[in-house]
């Protein structure tokens, strides 16, 4: 009995220093050598000032009219409570919310179907991304907001779209931060 409880005990210890301490200092060693950008978030600082205005991999809530809206978040775009809402797809709250997103939506465009991701949040409700539909969807609201022609949007949005991932990967998808900070740059070098 001793030693069978010293040999579980010795790999117990064993195990925990391996994959508790060794092994994720092994994987953010390697991660930090090689893939700095991405280890660290991807976080995204304002140029000139330096400040930090987001990061490429979580989403943020754009709700000025200026700016391209991002999906809707059930995590209220906080990491910390990163997930889906649970709803099912009978559940009335869920059907009360994307009527109301839907409705508040088409505002901008009486009569024309919205976007599934601009009604619709993610899995995670932090995705940063937007369809490129979704994207072509805001541009007239955007464009008029910003004074620009809407061809010049367009163009903003086709330098952001971003296509499958390995080629098969995924769907074409706009960032809206990165978007939204072209937005910005444009209008304050007129």
């Amino acid at each position: 009995m001793r030693r069978n409880f010293r040999i579980a005990l010795l790999y117990t210890v064993a195990t925990t220093i391996l994959f508790g301490l060794v092994y994720p200092a092994v994987v953010t060693g390697v991660a930090q050598l090689f893939f700095k950008d991405k280890a660290n978030g991807q976080l995204v600082y304002a140029k000139g000032t330096g400040e930090l205005v987001g990061s490429h991999l979580i989403g943020q809530p754009f709700s000025a009219p200026q700016y391209f809206h991002s999906r809707p978040s059930t995590a209220g775009y906080d990491a910390k409570n990163s997930g889906g809402s649970n709803l099912g797809p009978t559940s009335q709250k869920l059907i009360d919310r994307i009527q109301a997103d839907a409705a508040a939506a088409q505002v901008d465009r009486p009569g024309v179907d919205v976007p599934i991701d601009l009604i619709t949040a993610s899995g995670s409700g932090l995705d940063p991304d937007i369809t490129p539909a979704a994207a072509e969807y805001q541009v007239g609201r955007v464009a008029k907001q910003r004074h620009l022609e809407e061809g010049v949007v367009r163009q903003m949005i086709s330098r952001h779209t971003l296509g499958r991932q390995l080629g098969f990967l995924g769907e074409a998808r706009v960032n809206v931060l990165d978007l939204n900070m072209e937005l910005d740059g444009v209008v304050a070098g007129r």
